[in-house]
């Protein structure tokens, strides 16, 4: 069985050969310089490119390199589980169908996670720990991957609103504001996969106490260890760790996760938040 997903899961090399897991990259474009995300694009190039100024713009994998994986898994007579960005993001989904079709075999099972980043990363490790439990078929587990996916819920806080601005979603009007009167909007992943404003405090601490209200919202499952995520500089994270142990919420620094390229684009560095299952 082959389990692939794409590089907005933000796995590393290392962690990819670990879980037997391949990513297929997506696009980050600066100007006339186009990378593969996670591949020539390192987290080095992407943050010196940003915090100079410019705007790169991210595409979906074309379906051929969705294709290449699929066929090599009909040639060997390999399941394939195939977990992507959510499609309210991104159509990296659509090309993985159009593939899926091209290729004319059955055992290809595409899960939309509804999901980015660390979450979907979630999700992902949780397709690889039903694999290794040897339990289920490749349909079973992208069944069982779908009725998971709503249980995974992130919350996180953006520090500038600049890059929202940047990328069109908001004015830079209102984000020049924003910056003034400190303001941090909170965010998580709705129901339709798409990213929704889930509340907003002036200053970190105030954000920081708006977004443990939100957690302590949820029961989570302790099945399954809640993952920080930050963007760039983990300063902010490690503060909110501290919150968050402080309200019995066992988080660590060594679970913490960077985000990738294709998802810190739009949100910019200083992010910080939190990746859980919820109790069912």
């Amino acid at each position: 069985m082959r389990i692939i997903t794409d590089s907005a899961a933000d796995f590393s090399a290392d962690e990819l050969l670990k879980y037997n897991v391949t990513a297929v990259p997506l696009q980050v474009v600066f100007g006339t310089d186009s990378y593969e995300d996670g591949v020539t694009l390192t987290p080095d190039i992407f943050w010196t490119r940003i915090m100079s100024g410019e705007n790169p713009k991210t595409s979906q994998p074309a379906p051929d390199a969705f294709l290449k994986l699929f066929e090599a898994a009909k040639a060997d007579g390999e399941s394939v589980v195939c977990v992507l960005l959510s499609s309210g993001l991104s159509g990296t989904v659509q090309s993985a169908m159009l593939a899926k079709s091209m290729c004319d075999y059955d055992d290809i099972h595409i899960v939309d996670s509804m999901l980015a980043a660390t979450a979907e990363k979630m999700l992902v490790l949780r397709a690889c720990q039903l694999r290794d439990e040897g339990r289920l078929c490749a349909a079973e587990i992208a069944e069982e991957l779908r009725r998971f996916s709503p249980r995974i819920k992130l919350y996180g806080c953006l520090d500038t609103l600049d890059y929202l601005a940047r990328g069109g979603r908001i004015p830079q009007a209102a984000a020049s504001l924003g910056s003034l009167v400190q303001l941090k909007v909170l965010i998580t992943i709705d129901e339709n996969g798409k990213v929704g404003m889930a509340g907003k405090g002036m200053g970190l601490h105030r954000a920081s106490a708006a977004l443990l209200k939100l957690i302590g919202q949820h029961q989570i499952d302790a099945a399954y260890p809640p993952l920080p995520l930050y963007t760039h500089n983990p300063d902010n994270c490690r503060g909110f760790i501290k919150k968050l142990n402080q309200a019995g919420i066992a988080a660590s620094e060594e679970n913490a996760m960077a985000v990738g390229a294709t998802i810190s684009t739009h949100v910019g560095p200083g992010v910080f938040g939190l990746v859980f299952v919820e109790a069912e």
